[in-house]
């Protein structure tokens, strides 16, 4: 009798251990599922090349908004890109367009992929190094959109009415993680 009821305690301890088992791993597997789509690691791998052509006007304009004078688009202000985060180069040019409306222009970008990255004229000062990396939230900026590829030539329009004074680089910054992959200075030509 007593055997009988050592080898049902024994049963019961292997149900209880696989139960446990179980729902460690299905939580482990939820864990590793949120992690992989919160850091997207894969990205890291992944390029994405853009060859948009400079702009020669705004596609929603017409003559009739008030053109900006002259016969092309010109360069209002640029810098080249630093890295921060992420190795990133290029180079960043405001450009002005035949009809008044304006367009960010990132040229010969190099920088890493990852997730929500976004480009975003700011006010913030570009700084080398990691004390560069988080300040571009710390003031004003205002989001481009995303960003259309880790590699190439890019454009982004720039919202009419924006006062082009207020701000004075370029960061293209990863939302997700709150830092910057690489920034420009903008300064006139």
């Amino acid at each position: 009798m007593n055997s009988d009821h050592d080898e049902g305690a024994a049963v019961g301890d292997r149900k209880r251990r696989g139960r446990l088992i179980a729902g460690a791993l299905i939580v482990a597997g939820a864990v590793l599922g949120i992690g992989l789509y919160w850091l997207q690691p894969w990205k890291l791998w992944q390029n994405e090349t853009v060859s948009e052509a400079l702009p020669t006007a705004a596609p929603t304009s017409s003559p009739a908004t008030g053109g900006g004078g002259g016969t092309g688009p010109r360069t209002l202000a640029q810098g080249s890109l630093i890295s921060h985060e992420h190795t990133t180069t290029g180079t960043a040019k405001l450009i002005g367009l035949p009809d008044g409306s304006r367009t960010l222009r990132l040229e010969n970008l190099d920088t890493s992929n990852g997730p929500d990255l976004r480009v975003w004229l700011t006010d913030a000062p570009v700084k080398e190094g990691v004390g560069g990396w988080r300040v571009f939230d710390d003031g004003k900026y205002v989001s481009l959109g995303k960003l259309k590829g880790n590699k190439g030539d890019q454009n982004y329009v720039i919202p009419a009415g924006l006062n082009l004074s207020d701000y004075s680089s370029v960061t293209i910054w990863c939302d997700r993680f709150d830092v910057s992959f690489g920034a420009a200075e903008l300064a006139g030509t």
